[in-house]
């Protein structure tokens, strides 16, 4: 579901895919082929939303801001993946979020960095870019290489072909 909150209906490109399942709520922002998947919620209700071009919110993930506080903005080239919250934070490009991961208020994830599933990102973290975070409380494990960078890539490329499939299934009302 699509929806305004307080007169500020989220900005979604036609390259977009949102699943009918999702809700998308308010002062929301998103970039040229990304995506919402199936029951995620992007509550741009107490701050602003904005996720980037080529990005992706998996099922059952949660974006939120903290009101007056903290925005959640979010790069181009990001996966997110299944059950993360992710709340009034800064995810730079080119992010892998693990399954199961939360970031928590004024955390900075640095470019090109992976935070491994089920790891937590306390409040004020900062992630250096390409580094490799896990744990509970999360704590930088290594520097993370190219090869490491391509497999980031590959997640979002992977998403990017399932927004085709899932805008074309849709535009040829396959979908009920």
């Amino acid at each position: 579901m699509i929806r305004s909150y307080q007169d500020k209906l989220p900005v979604i490109p036609q390259s977009c895919y949102v699943d009918p399942s999702a809700q998308v709520i308010g002062d929301v922002t998103l970039g040229e082929h990304s995506s919402i998947w199936m029951n995620a919620v992007v509550r741009g209700d107490v701050h602003s939303i904005s996720i980037g071009a080529n990005s992706n919110v998996q099922d059952c993930s949660v974006l939120h801001g903290m009101r007056h506080c903290y925005p959640v903005i979010v790069g181009d080239w990001v996966t997110i993946g299944h059950n993360a919250t992710v709340h009034g934070c800064v995810v730079e490009d080119a992010c892998l979020i693990g399954i199961g991961v939360v970031i928590l208020n004024n955390a900075r994830i640095g470019e090109g960095s992976i935070i491994a599933a089920g790891a937590v990102i306390p409040e004020n973290t900062i992630v250096p870019p390409r580094t490799l975070w896990a744990g509970v409380p999360g704590k930088q494990r290594r520097q993370l290489t190219d090869a490491d960078r391509e497999i980031i890539l590959h997640y979002a490329k992977n998403y990017l072909d399932y927004t085709k499939i899932y805008l074309g299934e849709a535009q040829a009302g396959l979908t009920t």
